[in-house]
């Protein structure tokens, strides 16, 4: 089965090649003999019933500096002449995200959109995880500085984030002396307008933040990421290290407990995130990450299981 892939990310030229999970996807596409389109979700077009966009086929190879090669752009109805769209641009999730949901939504009863664009819409990552807060740490939603000194009060320390944020940014921990909790609401009140997150510190971080990755439900991996010095954040993208892992029963329990969801959503990849073995903090599903580290950890083609499923979903249309 070859397939026209169009696939809505960043620039091309700005990405790490050595971890990226788009770009490792993009090869195990093009191994498999589809054909790749890529597009910038501002391109988006939309009149009638038609969805289209300026794209660029294009060839990938891991060379780093010479990674990718453009074809000449063409206009791509992706309604008509894509049989998948991949949306994988970078959060953050604001209105530009939610409106690229909200117009490719309107092709996905004839191209199949991964992750599925309405429950990428409706789930995001510090949202969505609340419907399974009997896996969750103690997690406040606010904005008042009141509130967040009560939950600091009962818990001891703990990590004040943006509630639409990503990739660990902007994450910081407060101490029972409560220095500096009164200004950092203030800064973020002022910055976003939405509620933040509120979580009871788990000093567990220092042994690492489990990435899971299930594909269609189903667990294909997990690796974990292991603070650097000084942090409380592991992320990789903030110089967090990755490490090989196997799951605890507890974490079993969890993705026993998301996977139906997740395969009834349509969101085929993604990634949640458990600290200590037994809390749930996030479920990424925008544009989630860790397929690289997961292979050269396992083995684990998960990129090749994400096909497996995609063309199944495609064939099943």
């Amino acid at each position: 089965m070859s397939l026209t892939v169009a696939v809505q990310m960043d620039p091309l030229a700005g990405i790490n090649i050595a971890g990226d999970s788009t770009f490792a996807l993009m090869l195990s596409a093009q191994a498999r003999g589809h054909r790749l389109f890529h597009y910038a979700p501002e391109d988006l077009n939309q009149s009638g019933d038609r969805v289209w966009t300026q794209a660029r086929p294009v060839t990938v190879q891991r060379v780093v500096g010479d990674h990718f090669a453009f074809g000449d752009a063409v206009s791509l109805d992706l309604g008509e002449q894509a049989d998948v769209v991949l949306m994988r641009q970078d959060p953050p999730f604001d209105l530009g995200y939610i409106t690229a949901t909200h117009l490719l939504e309107r092709i996905s009863d004839r191209t199949l959109v991964v992750n599925d664009p309405a429950s990428v819409r409706n789930a995001p990552e510090k949202l969505f995880v609340l419907d399974y807060q009997r896996f969750m740490p103690p997690t406040l939603i606010t904005r008042s500085v009141d509130e967040a000194r009560k939950f600091l009060n009962e818990h001891g320390s703990i990590v004040v984030k943006p509630l639409h944020g990503n990739g660990g940014k902007a994450i910081f921990k407060i101490d029972a002396d409560a220095q500096n909790l009164s200004s950092l609401i203030e800064v973020f009140n002022t910055a976003y307008r939405e509620p933040h997150m509120v979580q009871a510190f788990l000093s567990a971080v220092a042994k690492g933040d489990k990435r899971i990755v299930l594909v269609d439900g189903e667990v294909a991996g997990a690796v974990n990421r292991l603070p650097g010095a000084g942090e409380i954040r592991s992320n990789l993208a903030v110089g967090g290290t990755a490490a090989k892992t196997e799951l605890t029963d507890k974490e079993r329990e969890i993705c026993a407990a998301l996977g139906p969801e997740l395969k009834r959503r349509g969101l085929i990849f993604v990634g949640i995130d458990v600290i200590g073995g037994e809390w749930l903090t996030e479920i990424n599903v925008t544009s989630p990450t860790g397929i690289v580290a997961i292979e050269k950890f396992d083995g684990t083609d998960v990129a090749g299981m994400i096909w497996d499923a995609i063309e199944a979903r495609v064939a099943e249309r």
